[in-house]
């Protein structure tokens, strides 16, 4: 069927639904098996369920489903990603379709890195009026029936919930049934898919007018009363703010003030600017719902996006609080989902342009320390996937070293982990520098090495032991440890653990020498893994009942 695959290639291609018709009709399909999401949403902390101030993006690049359509990749050069996960909570995908099934591709993405996705029920203009008579102005049956089916779409695809935007007026009896039609799908959702959300976009108000009001109020409290969050129109005030925080109580981090970073109308600041926007929503202790990050690279161009990207996050970064990872294992090739080539092992597999965000693995914090420090993904040369992890910066004079936060840990650290790193150093002063990893975990009375002959240092940055050949029983696993290849260096440490919890996982730089003058270096990252020793020695499970279907050989 045309829907589920690419007429001129016949490759599964992820897909929308145009019309409430087409919404009820909907039912699981065996051709819908390559939309479904092959990743559970990873934990991470804090929860969603935590008070703090959220960060959404709301991601509508020219009208959707661009090569992020096609479920198996394709050969996209210079593709638009994203990759700041630790940064934000929540990822919509928007288009002006009136169902939008987020691209499976994004869905794992996002998931892998702990972020929850939501589509889009959007009806709008003369069009959208008709829509939502037929379904709101009735009884509750025909509500029910709409809401029933976009809780089965988000479960079927394992996608997270919907952002419901109704552009349009609506008559007395359908803007009646609203409220009921909202908290029905809320509690369908909630029901359906665990931590599952539905969002409402300020738009109609209760007396069924079309009227951004850029605020919650006693307008448009209604709709935020029945369902998960408000996402807010975009050309807001200080004032706005005030009263948003003032009648939202103890839900304030529900609301999501919207933030246009295409600076369309009367607004505070897009672009670079952004950061002025999101200064004021913190203030007031709100959450933020930044709409159309891709600003970055439809209006600056593609060929230059990675750095530009790095800059525009960095700039929000002080504003973004970031997310920990808590379960193990930690493993990651840093790989965008996207590339110029395929590289295994080191070594160029495959020469030529690629992109598919479901091959994205876990990505780290990006920081950005004026002219001392930076992170960035490098092309050009990578252990596995399409890219590594570029670490640049500077070692002051007179200090030995300088710690570079990887990830952030929250969870117990069991009793004894494997860890590996592989990595490339570059540049002039290659020869100058060390590297290795180190753990730091939380202060607390108990927590100690196993080994009591290595005291950790004091604000218990621990510094795994060095292992020159894999221990035994593990030889495959952990094989590259003495053996890098490719000009790759690899090494494998354990770190025996007491009554302790994880907090950081750094890369530390650090010179062989003092030295009065500043040493500059360049790292890359190949891969990265944190293993839980117990696990670990367990044995695989064994892969069962493989099939093969719809095959058709070329």
């Amino acid at each position: 069927p045309a829907r589920h695959f690419d007429t001129r290639t016949t490759e599964p291609v992820s897909f929308f639904l145009s019309s409430l018709e087409e919404l009820l009709a909907w039912q699981p399909d065996s051709n819908d098996d390559f939309n479904v999401s092959a990743v559970p949403l990873a934990k991470r902390q804090p929860s969603l369920r935590s008070k703090r101030p959220r960060t959404l993006v709301c991601h509508d690049m020219r009208g959707g489903y661009l090569e992020d359509r096609f479920i198996q990749g394709s050969a996209t050069r210079n593709p638009y990603v994203f990759y700041h996960w630790r940064y934000i909570d929540i990822f919509v995908y928007f288009s002006h379709h009136t169902v939008t099934i987020p691209p499976v591709c994004w869905t794992n993405a996002a998931h892998r890195n702990g972020v929850p996705v939501l589509g889009t029920f959007i009806t709008e203009w003369t069009d959208g009026e008709k829509l939502c008579e037929a379904f709101l102005a009735g009884g509750e049956e025909a509500y029910h029936a709409v809401s029933e089916q976009l809780a089965r779409i988000a479960q079927h695809y394992r996608f997270d919930g919907w952002l419901v935007n109704v552009e349009n007026t609506l008559s007395a009896a359908a803007v009646r049934n609203l409220p009921p039609f909202l908290r029905h799908l809320t509690a369908q959702v909630h029901s359906d898919v665990p931590g599952g959300l539905v969002i409402w976009y300020d738009s109609v108000l209760q007396n069924g007018a079309l009227r951004w009001q850029n605020e919650l109020n006693e307008e448009n409290r209604v709709f935020f009363d029945a369902c998960d969050g408000l996402f807010t129109n975009y050309n807001w005030k200080e004032e706005h703010l005030e009263r948003t925080r003032g009648l939202a109580g103890p839900r304030h981090t529900d609301v999501y003030v919207g933030v246009d970073v295409f600076a369309r109308g009367d607004v505070i600041g897009g672009g670079f600017d952004t950061d002025k926007s999101l200064r004021l929503i913190r203030q007031h202790d709100l959450s933020a719902a930044i709409f159309a990050p891709g600003w970055v690279y439809e209006h600056l161009g593609a060929e230059n996006f990675l750095h530009n990207e790095n800059k525009f996050w960095g700039l929000l970064a002080e504003y973004l609080p970031t997310h920990s990872i808590c379960t193990l294992p930690l493993a990651t090739s840093f790989s965008l989902g996207m590339g110029t080539s395929r590289f295994l092992a080191g070594k160029e597999e495959e020469a030529g342009p690629w992109y598919d965000l479901s091959a994205q693995e876990i990505q780290p914090l990006y920081l950005e320390r004026e002219g001392r420090l930076s992170t960035s993904c490098c092309l050009q040369d990578a252990w596995r996937g399409g890219s590594s992890l570029r670490l640049q910066g500077t070692i002051s004079p007179g200090e030995e070293r300088v710690a570079i936060r990887l990830f952030s840990l929250q969870m117990p650290a069991p009793p004894k982990l494997f860890l590996t790193l592989l990595y490339k150093l570059e540049g002039p002063h290659a020869d100058d520098v060390a590297v290795a990893l180190e753990l730091t975990t939380w202060d607390s009375g108990t927590c100690h090495e196993g080994n009591v002959t290595s005291l950790p240092e004091p604000n218990g940055r621990h510094h795994p032991r060095f292992l020159p050949a894999p221990p035994p029983g593990l030889a495959k696993l952990l094989a590259a440890c003495d053996r890098g290849s490719h000009g790759w260096t690899s090494r494998c440490y354990e770190l025996d653990l007491q009554d302790c919890s994880l907090r950081d996982l750094s890369l530390l730089v650090s010179r062989h020498q003092p030295s009065p003058q500043e040493t500059p270096f360049t790292c890359l990252l190949g891969e990265v893994r944190v293993l839980d020793a117990a696990s670990v020695a367990a044995s695989p499970p064994q892969v069962q009942s493989l099939t093969a279907s719809q095959l058709w050989w070329q």
